[in-house]
């Protein structure tokens, strides 16, 4: 498989230096499976005073981002990977979920570009492949975003995580919340960890963690339950629990 690449065009490039030299983005780095590229959006611009917005033809809070040094990035960075498909991060747009990661992670070449201010030109759009967005809520730029998309992406990657298997045990890979986890002490101040996770009995733990993960869906996020096959005995543990 290629080698994962992002090139991210940002105002402010060194906002990702942190994030992207720990743990798991900094290890894929190194192992050769990701390669992140960052762009100062000023480099692109044409004037003296190296400006990258203007305020909003027709009036209006705040200010616009400029369509001519976005789009000039663009073309710059599409002159050395043609493929490369270009997000837009912006609050506008379909909010970025696991799924959304999981098709992410089938190809190889991403330019990233960071919104700011009020938004930007509406021209720009033309150039863009997909807007992405983390959430209902407004940041102050696109960088946080950008690292949520590189990360989510990145660690489902084959050979970025340690254990294949984790992936498909984390929340919303199988459409529900992760059931709850424990670890020594098995006696934490007077709460115990249950005993079904001691049995050694790998099938009573599966239909425990099943549970588990079913009842906390249905608790804190009954929306993904719609979208969950669930059998009989699920739906009476669930009626049960008085939560469907």
């Amino acid at each position: 498989m290629k080698i994962l690449q992002f090139d991210i065009v940002s105002i402010f490039p060194e906002m990702f230096e942190s994030p992207f030299n720990e743990s798991i983005l900094k290890r894929a780095q190194e192992k050769g499976l990701l390669k992140v590229v960052l762009h100062d959006l000023r480099d692109y611009t044409l004037d003296k005073h190296r400006n990258v917005d203007d305020a909003p033809f027709g009036g209006g809070v705040g200010m616009v981002m400029n369509a001519e040094p976005i789009v000039r990035a663009i073309e710059a960075i599409k002159e050395q990977r043609p493929n490369a498909r270009t997000l837009l991060m912006t609050p506008g747009s379909r909010p970025f979920d696991q799924e959304k990661a999981e098709a992410l992670a089938n190809e190889d070449d991403y330019i990233l570009i960071c919104g700011r201010y009020e938004g930007v030109d509406e021209r720009v759009r033309q150039y863009i492949d997909e807007e992405i967005s983390i959430g209902d809520y407004i940041l102050s730029g696109g960088e946080l975003a950008a690292m949520v998309v590189v990360d989510a992406v990145t660690r489902l990657r084959p050979g970025v995580l340690g254990d294949e298997n984790s992936i498909v045990e984390e929340s919303f890979s199988a459409g529900l919340l992760e059931y709850p986890q424990y670890t020594r002490p098995q006696d934490f101040r007077g709460k115990l960890a249950p005993e079904v996770l001691l049995s050694g009995d790998p099938k009573k733990i599966q239909r425990w963690q099943r549970e588990q993960a079913l009842l906390r869906t249905a608790k804190l996020r009954p929306d993904l339950l719609k979208e969950t096959d669930l059998s009989e005995s699920e739906r009476q543990l669930l009626e049960q629990a008085d939560i469907v």
